[in-house]
């Protein structure tokens, strides 16, 4: 494969971001071009020419950046020149085939679904994200921010969608999917949820039935769907929580020297525990639906991120995920009418 990472975005800088390619060179097969000022991220890349084979590495020229304060639509109508414009150009003419960015969310998003389409039969793309759970393995949350008014046949596509990025992730052949709701009676939850509960019910024969907030950290599915508000704002509780909770851990072992000296016959448990928990070891999220492959990674992500998530657009793209939502779909009967 052929992967354009997005080398203009992200809170860390280019040079994470290189970083990031240049190790994922060095593990993975795949062949990288990197989007962005041509000038700067050549003279980066020459710090790296004795350590790898900077022929797999190819420069992407874009002299304009989309920032975390544009808005999407107009970002995209004034800078055809930026690096997130010229990377979905590029999975879109089959120059590349995945794109990878840190950079605005929204930007993204728009450019993908505008640019790319969407997938035969799909109303709405979606972010998946992985979240650690009790069994050290990940359950798959959908969608996470990409929709936030959803309708029943919103979420239906997104179980059929998650379900199909879950067997990747987790290297299953299949997988059980739970809908979000406040109680696992049937009854339980808003119009939407009731709705989306029959849908699914009816639909997919791996549907676990409702599961609630805590479920989706003890693993009770393997995937879990929900609109994109509550999705995004369980993503964010659960990253600020992580943070909270390590940082107090820290300040509480800096209080005693007996605190200290235990922690150091700890560390291999914490270091394995932090590495359990750490979203750089998921990589990005792929935004599924799109006619094309596009992976949208944290802001904050670091060069063990952007290796990651260039193994998961490989993953995805070799495994053909696309196809396998697109044959999904076309086997579930016009859901327009049934809804209506």
């Amino acid at each position: 494969m052929k992967i354009a990472v997005d080398a203009m975005g992200g809170d860390r800088g280019s040079l994470e971001i290189v970083k990031g390619v240049v190790a994922a060179v060095s593990e993975y097969n795949s062949k990288i071009a990197l989007v962005g000022k041509e000038r700067m991220l050549k003279e980066m890349l020459d710090n790296f020419k004795s350590a790898i084979d900077l022929t797999r590495i190819e420069i992407l020229n874009a002299d304009e950046e989309i920032t975390m304060t544009d808005t999407p639509l107009a970002a995209l109508r004034h800078k055809k020149k930026s690096s997130i414009t010229i990377g979905i150009n590029s999975v879109k003419t089959g120059d590349t085939d995945c794109f990878i960015s840190t950079g605005n969310t929204g930007a993204v998003m728009a450019a993908a679904t505008i640019k790319l389409g969407l997938i035969e039969g799909i109303e709405r793309p979606g972010i998946a994200t992985a979240l650690p759970n009790s069994k050290k393995s990940a359950t798959i949350l959908m969608d996470v921010g990409a929709n936030v008014d959803c309708s029943p046949i919103h979420l239906l596509h997104y179980g059929i969608m998650g379900a199909e990025y879950a067997k990747v992730i987790l290297n299953k052949s299949e997988v059980s999917l739970g809908l979000l709701n406040i109680g696992e009676e049937d009854t339980k939850g808003n119009d939407l949820a009731k709705a989306s509960f029959e849908l699914l019910k009816r639909h997919l024969d791996n549907f676990y039935g409702n599961v609630e907030g805590r479920d989706i950290f003890k693993c009770k599915t393997d995937v879990v769907v929900c609109d994109g508000f509550v999705g995004n704002t369980i993503l964010k509780v659960s990253e600020g929580l992580a943070e909270t909770l390590f940082g107090l851990i820290r300040e509480g072992i800096n209080q005693k020297f007996l605190y200290k000296a235990g922690a150091f016959f700890l560390k291999p448990f914490f270091k394995e525990f932090k590495k359990t928990i750490d979203y750089s070891e998921y990589g990005g999220a792929p935004l599924l639906g799109v006619n094309g492959y596009c992976i949208i990674c944290h802001g904050r992500s670091s060069s063990n991120a952007i290796k990651n998530a260039v193994l998961v657009a490989e993953n995805i793209g070799n495994k053909k995920i696309n196809e396998k939502i697109c044959e999904r779909i076309n086997k579930i009967p016009s859901l327009k009418k049934e809804e209506e």
